[in-house]
């Protein structure tokens, strides 16, 4: 499995998500966490909230077909694991985010902005977990 080193792209990425971050907070003084966000569109708990959930899930769904009709190419996807195994990493990731109190864009975008203290222990361990689990798929399993 090969690692693309994607600057300008990651960088457009990066200042896409923080320009939504403070956008969201300033407009609506929400913390934009993808995962709190979609499970408040999934489980209501504020009716008010509604639209601008949906908006933003909406948007996020949208935007491989903008990229499409700004550049003419689809983004480029490829997922080397089975559907299944896309499932349970989503249920895995649910869980951490649910046991965590947020995802990694909560934490990570805003939350260390903030200079929550919750964030500043949730991303170091995001960050362990993530390389020792890419160095047991890559080296280990040999994936």
């Amino acid at each position: 499995m090969e690692t693309v080193f994607t600057p300008i792209a990651s960088f457009g990425g990066g200042l896409a998500i923080g320009l939504g971050s403070v956008l969201l907070m300033l407009g609506l003084g929400r913390i934009m966490g993808a995962t709190g966000i979609l499970s408040g569109l999934a489980f209501p708990e504020n009716r008010e909230e509604f639209a601008w959930r949906t908006a933003l899930v909406v948007g996020m769904m949208l935007a491989p077909g903008l990229i499409y009709a700004a550049t003419g190419a689809m983004p480029e996807l490829t997922v080397p694991v089975s559907p299944i195994m896309i499932v349970i990493g989503g249920v895995i990731v649910g869980l951490g985010a649910s046991l965590g109190s947020g995802c990694t864009s909560g934490h990570g975008v805003c939350g260390l902005s903030r200079l929550s203290v919750r964030s500043l222990v949730a991303v170091p361990t995001f960050m362990v977990t993530a390389a020792i689990t890419v160095f047991l798929i890559r080296h280990v399993f040999g994936v």
